[in-house]
């Protein structure tokens, strides 16, 4: 069992910048693969990024590349999304997701209970 709890969402300026932080419980965090997704009202949950236990390597949508990254310190049980060059499309509820098996796009078991993220014009 995993739990997750993101922090970091909140109002920036297009243009800004935001680091999300997902904290996860239990000691096997390292076991898993780690991935961001963000959802607004009426649509899909869409996905972002994902990174490999190991964090021996990430994967991007492209609607982010470039401007977001992934990372995780396995030691502090932690997983990030840093966010430059905000856009007023970014604004969603942003969740992180775990996973032993998915690296990706795919199924995730566990996820957290999001963070806003609001982007203004």
């Amino acid at each position: 069992q995993v739990q997750l709890v993101e922090s970091g969402g909140g109002l920036v300026q297009a243009g800004g910048s935001l680091r999300l932080s997902c904290a996860a419980s239990g000691r096997t965090f390292s076991r898993y693969h780690m991935a961001w997704f963000r959802q607004t009202p009426g649509q899909d949950r869409e996905f972002v990024a994902a990174i490999r236990w190991s964090g021996a390597s990430t994967y991007n949508a492209d609607s982010v590349k470039g401007r977001f990254t992934i990372a995780r310190d396995n030691a502090k049980n932690t997983v990030y999304l840093q966010m430059n060059s905000l856009k007023p499309e970014d604004t969603a509820v942003y969740y992180c997701a775990a996973d032993s098996i998915t690296y990706g796009l795919g199924r995730y078991d566990y996820w957290g209970q999001g963070t806003q993220v609001t982007v203004s014009s």
